[in-house]
């Protein structure tokens, strides 16, 4: 009874062996392609998407497989997000749950068919398949380098080798990453906003042409571009959702501009009352040095204490310096501070004035909006100066 025990445990992995080796094979109408989705209105999804699609009427497939798979369920999510850490996976679903699921989010989907040959197409699918097993799906996200966009031409070129030129006819038109990534957003909105004060002066680099792949439409373009022994690399392309791009409308009182101006406005009024009254009002102050404080200890924090490569060297921190902090509430004091507190004054001046020459030379470009907020924080510096040069 052990010995037919034995048999049929060998007979089922032998069964298995063999259903897993065909599985890798596709018939001679199977069809591999490239789907780019349009954007669409929250943040993770204003810049698109990209994924394979494998399709093969003989065994009844029409799959998708997407890179840019993650779960909410993970332990410590939003730590290891925030700190980089979050691993992202390679997933395999069927197509029409796919495509319903952007026809509900309104955004566009597009397809290139892929000219390759038999022998060509199983690599591929062989490739895709070894990665979706649960000891290869996993891979280490990075917004610019590792992400579902880049990961197509990476599979292309690992899979169809030096024969896939993905370069020579796209040259790209010399935009930085940051310029790249702000184009996908709106500039006068929250997100354009942050996402400028998290980045770091790496991307205010030019990207070279396959640098750009980090962004789902450039892939597009490439892959279109592409050719493959000196053909092109895809047999045609259509439309299997025809939308517009989402318009996300938003109120001027809603934007950023809106309180840079109004927060410029009311320190200019209350700097005005205080240098008339020849007094101090220690909330305004309280308020800006703590928030330009709190804000560089996250400037910080992504810069030392993560893994993101595209937030580090960040020079923002040298306006929203986090020592502010602290002085915050040496300024909440009524005593009159002493005259360090002059020099440290004097030297945020000095260090706004660098953020300037910094923007200037292209090291780093910072957020139109944080202008504003620098002549804010420079005029409520001034008149800290001059408070400050009074005797006691």
């Amino acid at each position: 009874m052990n010995h037919f025990r034995i048999f049929l445990v060998c007979l089922c992995a032998c069964m298995a062996g063999v259903a897993s080796g065909q599985q890798a094979v596709l018939g001679p109408d199977a069809r591999i392609s490239v789907i780019t989705c349009g954007p669409g209105t929250d943040l993770y999804a204003q810049f698109g998407h990209s994924a394979f699609r494998v399709q093969d009427p003989a065994r009844g497939l029409d799959w998708i497989y997407n890179y840019g798979t993650f779960d909410f369920d993970t332990p410590n999510f939003y730590m290891k997000f925030a700190r980089g850490k979050l691993r992202y996976a390679l997933s395999r679903n069927d197509f029409a749950n796919f495509l319903y699921t952007y026809q509900l989010e309104g955004r566009w989907v597009s397809e290139q068919l892929l000219d390759l040959n038999p022998g060509q197409k199983t690599a591929l699918f062989e490739y895709l398949e070894r990665n979706n097993r649960p000891e290869n799906r996993y891979y280490q996200y990075d917004f610019l380098a590792e992400n579902c966009a880049t990961k197509i031409p990476d599979v292309l070129r690992e899979v169809l080798g030096p024969g896939l030129d993905m370069v020579s006819g796209f040259s790209g038109d010399g935009r930085t990453y940051r310029e790249l990534i702000q184009q996908n957003l709106q500039v006068n909105s929250w997100s354009s906003l942050g996402i400028d004060l998290a980045l770091g002066a790496v991307v205010d680099r030019k990207a070279s042409p396959l640098g750009y792949s980090f962004l789902p439409e450039y892939v597009r373009q490439l892959v279109g571009d592409a050719t493959l022994g000196g053909e092109p690399l895809i047999l045609r392309e259509r439309d299997i959702l025809d939308l517009p791009n989402p318009v996300n409308i938003r109120y001027f009182t809603a934007n950023p501009l809106f309180w840079a101006l109004f927060l410029l406005v009311f320190t200019a009024t209350i700097s005005w009352i205080d240098f008339r009254n020849g007094s101090r009002s220690r909330w305004l102050d309280f308020l800006l040095f703590l928030t330009t404080g709190l804000a560089g200890l996250l400037i910080g924090f992504l810069w030392f204490f993560t893994d993101h490569t595209s937030t580090v060297w960040n020079f923002n921190i040298l306006w929203a310096f986090p020592v502010n902090g602290y002085i915050a509430f040496k300024l909440l004091q009524k005593r009159k501070p002493d005259n360090r507190l002059r020099r440290y004054l004097i030297a945020l001046l000095g260090l706004m004035g660098v953020c300037l020459i910094l923007w200037a030379t292209g090291v780093q470009a910072f957020h139109p909006v944080v202008a504003i907020l620098w002549s804010a924080l420079a005029l409520r510096y001034l008149l800290l100066i001059h408070h400050l040069k009074k005797p006691a």
